[in-house]
């Protein structure tokens, strides 16, 4: 295979040192894969492909997970739902990568998180969901996998308010309690991609495919512009991934059209509260006429939602209205004690699904919930799925792209890849009083790094020794410290302080101003490690201000339209040099 080889593990830091190596070598070399997309679908073929060992490069044409990644419910689960649709291969699939992410993969980025699903008929509902949840543990099972959760129990509705007394008593009549898994979906994409680079991938964000270079009907690699420099250049593929998520249509028409599979985007809102507002032990599963509110705890806050909806305007910045809003607060609110009301709400975000439509049946039959095509010789196009099932869909792609290369290409073996931190995670766990005496830090901090960065926090706590000033928490932010800002941009691709403030961090979502107060703070810290003058700085701090007013503002529209046409009013904030 072509580029340069793996020949070990190498570093697997993203910081800007390495965006301006990824980008030289994107420039000189010919790579074996060059995967369009960095959110999950796109991390994981990218990993997938380097433990392969092929010469791999990833373009990200915003930050990191900041489409669909990023705004998920956080959840790592099988699909409880599917089973109605006796869709019971993918449930089965799902929950062996539940398994497989709870304990070998991810183990300090994935946890077991219980739900209770209120049940409101004394007998016929208690059995038919009963019978659903023992056949979801069951399946776990199988495979030779295990389950890596708790198994489900039953409960009456005095046990189940015991639980969770903020449930009225008239809105249910016992319950079932069951466990899945959560994660920071935005983290778990920054450690796969950097799992990638440690394995040799060239990695670079704000990097936008334009268009791909053809030697007659074969692609052989992509024409992209660096948006924050403004600079055009080729980089050179013997296959490419599109793996763009609802953007896989507008990356297909740029080779020539669309072909048999289409994407069509669903959106789902999502409204964070604090934790106080639901007096709960354990997240709630609440069914509703189109599909399922989840209640999902998220440290001192809950997640609640999500909606359904059809959405055909801005994919970048897709926009709740107040609609959306309200749909998720009736909802919750008929079976809360203390109704919830929009002052209640501390953060709200939209994201949109990537759905498969106008695939024949027979795609459809081996799709398993995602597609792989080979539309054109050298381009492979990855879509649909679920975040759960991201490892089987990258395998999936790099199956195709082997097929396409000359040469044996090693079978996948991400099944038994940890992600960066992860390797040794327990241990590190149970010294945690330990480095929380040596490092000076109180061990609800030590846990708090250890869940997010896994054995990485020595890096951490390295930058807290050389600059004590750096193990302070962030001024009107305090779960996060001063050096998780600083480590975001110099080993984690930031690039902005939007990146930091609702991706690397969830403070634009976790704090009653979206971090806007935060944000001076965090760019004098970012500053030094970007490069910044004083005039960027300004900027930067202008632009989030300017994102905030302008969601906030989409939250009080009455319909979409609306909506979307006030977030539209922020401008994104590229390219970085100003004159």
């Amino acid at each position: 295979m072509t580029g340069s080889p793996v020949t070990g593990l190498g570093s697997s830091r993203l910081g800007p040192a390495e965006r301006a190596a990824a980008l030289d070598r994107m420039a000189r070399e010919e790579f074996d894969v060059v995967v369009v997309g960095g959110g999950i679908v796109g991390a994981g073929a990218a990993l997938d492909a380097a433990t392969r060992g092929l010469s791999v490069a990833v373009v990200e044409a915003r930050d990191f997970a900041s489409g669909t990644s990023s705004r998920s419910s956080k959840l790592i689960h099988g699909g409880l739902r599917y089973l109605e649709q006796y869709n019971f291969d993918l449930v089965r699939e799902a929950l062996t990568e539940r398994s497989l992410l709870l304990q070998q993969i991810a183990p300090h980025l994935v946890r077991p998180v219980p739900f209770l699903l209120p049940t409101t008929h004394h007998v016929w509902e208690r059995a038919y969901f009963g019978t659903g949840v023992a056949l979801y543990d069951a399946l776990a099972f199988q495979m030779g996998s295990t389950r890596g959760v708790p198994h489900h129990r039953h409960l009456t509705r005095k046990g189940a308010q015991r639980l969770a007394p903020s449930l009225r008593k008239d809105s249910f009549t016992g319950a079932i309690q069951l466990w899945d898994a959560q994660v920071d979906d935005a983290r778990f994409v920054m450690m796969a991609l950097r799992t990638a680079a440690e394995f040799g991938a060239q990695i670079a964000s704000r990097v936008q495919c334009v268009g791909f270079l053809r030697e007659g009907e074969r692609v052989t690699g992509l024409r992209v512009r660096d948006l924050e420099a403004n600079t055009t250049a080729e980089v050179r593929a013997k296959q490419v991934v599109n793996a763009t998520g609802v953007w896989t249509d507008d990356i297909q028409e740029l080779v020539g059209g669309r072909g048999q599979i289409h994407v069509k985007a669903s959106k789902g809102i999502h409204l964070v509260v604090p934790k106080d507002r639901i007096h709960s032990s354990t997240g709630i599963l609440l069914r509703t006429e189109k599909s399922v509110l989840f209640v999902i705890p998220w440290g001192r806050h809950w997640i609640i939602g999500t909606t359904d909806t059809a959405w055909d305007l801005d994919k970048a910045h897709p926009a709740a209205s107040q609609a959306d809003i309200d749909y998720v607060l009736e909802h919750v609110n008929a079976v809360l004690t203390t109704p919830l009301t929009h002052d209640d709400v501390e953060g709200v975000y939209a994201g949109l699904r990537p759905l498969l439509t106008g695939e024949t049946d027979e795609t459809s039959k081996l799709s398993r919930e995602h597609v792989v095509a080979h539309p054109v010789p050298g381009l492979v196009l990855v879509a649909g799925g679920k975040y759960t099932t991201y490892r089987v869909m990258a395998k999936d792609a790099i199956d195709a792209v082997a097929h396409g290369l000359d040469g044996k290409v090693a079978e996948s073996c991400t099944d038994r890849i940890p992600l960066v931190g992860g390797d040794g995670f327990q241990a590190m766990w149970n010294a945690r009083h330990r480095l929380a005496n040596r490092s000076g830090l109180h061990v609800a901090r030590i846990e708090h790094l250890l869940r997010r960065y896994g054995t990485l926090v020595d890096d951490l706590l390295r930058l807290i020794a050389e600059k004590p000033d750096l193990g302070k928490p962030l001024t009107g932010a305090d779960d996060y410290l001063r050096a998780e800002v600083v480590y975001a941009a110099s080993h984690e691709g930031a690039r902005h302080i939007n990146d930091v403030l609702a991706r690397r961090t969830r403070i634009s979502i976790e704090t009653w101003d979206r971090g806007v107060g935060v944000a001076q703070e965090a760019a004098d810290l970012l500053a030094p490690v970007l490069g910044w003058s004083k005039k960027q700085r300004d900027r930067e701090i202008e632009y989030y201000r300017k994102r905030v007013e302008a969601e906030r503002a989409s939250q009080t529209q009455v319909d979409d339209q609306e909506a979307d046409a006030h977030r539209r009013g922020a401008p994104d904030i590229v390219p970085t040099a100003t004159p």
